[in-house]
């Protein structure tokens, strides 16, 4: 079978989990403090915090706009979002009363359309939310300078995309904001698990808050979103935010230690299937596979069958089914075409052609931190057979 996603663990994760339970210490702890400081060395910034999933990492940050003390985010607000993204990377922003402004795909890189920017802006614009999608980098360069040009937050959801780079620089490190997820099938691995990194300290101790029932016991001494009293007993549980239970499972970060140290070779070995799926497929005009923008991670292979394709993708989609090869929609599809689109304020900003076009005519199949050339290969000879 060739399967969406396999693990990445050995030895070290399992004894990283014993060692926590014979701790007797379960959640949040040391192990999540030391993977939260060997991250933000890896990724080059000033400050990193772990949270429960990506999708928390998502929300939490979100969370953390509304409160910062200069330009605080407020309802009405609007968003620049790619038309193709997790369902989490969209809903925080409409659970906080944010508009969204949905831009087209580059249908090669399947990232945001940057030459729609300037028709998305209005007085109202306040942030955009960059997606580098499966690994592959948008075009974060031009999203920066788009966002300093305007004044605008640029939120990096980085959840796919752990290790890609552009220029020598980390995706995620672009933004004011950047997320990621540790989920099973991601780069590594803490079973579930996310991080937001930022080199903005008020941020940073706004998160910390959030991230733990929005009291202020895990805020650093001498922050300035509050100012201590001197009553140790209420300051135990003194609440000055609208907070979550967000903290992750110390075994989590005990787990982010150990692959956090394998992570380079583990995109090594997806970046070599790369090249192998990349030589099957390239230049077929039958297929349309993402275009690499500077350094991808490669969490994934798409395809999408082009235009003078006659083959029925619920007809390929099958062949694969019968062959044990399994698939999926990229990523959440067009998230405008979703049931759930009806609970948010938003705006499509020109047609969503190539959004639709991915949407309706492509799939994905895994990439794994292994050698899976038998069954690249593999997959190559059924579609190759299939679609004519």
């Amino acid at each position: 079978m060739y399967e969406l996603a396999s693990d990445s663990w050995g030895t070290e994760e399992i004894d990283a989990i014993k060692q926590v339970v014979e701790s007797g210490r379960f959640t949040m702890g040391e192990k999540v403090s030391e993977f939260e400081a060997a991250f933000a060395r890896k990724f080059n910034c000033q400050h990193c915090l772990m949270v429960s999933s990506g999708s928390m990492a998502n929300l939490v940050s979100v969370a953390a706009l509304f409160y910062k003390s200069n330009k605080p985010l407020q309802r009405g607000d609007e968003v620049i979002v790619p038309a193709i993204s997790w369902a989490t990377s969209f809903t925080p922003l409409q659970q906080y009363g944010l508009k969204l402004k949905f831009v087209d795909i580059d249908l090669n890189t399947l990232n945001i359309d940057v030459s729609k920017l300037e028709e998305a802006l209005t007085p109202k614009t306040r942030m955009v939310m960059a997606v580098s999608i499966l690994g592959n980098p948008a075009e974060l360069e031009k999203l920066r300078k788009f966002c300093n040009k305007h004044d605008l937050i640029l939120f990096e959801d980085n959840c796919e995309s752990m290790g890609a780079s552009i220029n020598d620089q980390y995706t995620g490190t672009f933004g004011d904001i950047g997320t990621f997820s540790t989920f099973f099938s991601h780069h590594i691995s803490t079973m579930e698990g996310g991080l937001i990194i930022t080199d903005n300290e008020e941020l940073y101790h706004l998160m910390r808050s959030i991230r733990a029932h929005g009291w202020s016991r895990d805020v650093p001494e001498g922050s300035l979103i509050y100012d201590k009293s001197d009553d140790d007993f209420f300051e135990a549980y003194r609440f000055i935010l609208p907070g979550y239970n967000a903290r992750p499972l110390e075994m989590s970060g005990a787990i982010g230690l150990k692959q956090l140290e394998k992570l380079d070779s583990l995109i090594e070995t997806r970046r070599k299937n790369a090249e192998l799926f990349v030589e099957l497929f390239d230049n077929d005009q039958r297929f349309i596979i993402q275009k690499e923008n500077g350094k991808s991670s490669w969490f994934s292979f798409t395809v999408i069958l082009s235009s003078e394709v006659k083959t029925d993708r619920r007809d390929c989609l099958e062949h694969l089914r019968k062959e044990n090869i399994q698939f999926r929609i990229i990523t959440g599809g067009c998230f405008p075409r979703h049931d759930v689109i009806k609970y948010f304020d938003y705006e499509i900003v020109d047609n969503l052609d190539n959004a639709n076009i991915a949407h309706d005519r492509g799939f994905f199949v895994g990439n794994h931190p292994r050698d899976i050339e038998k069954e690249l290969r593999f997959f190559h000879s059924v579609v190759d057979r299939v679609v004519k």
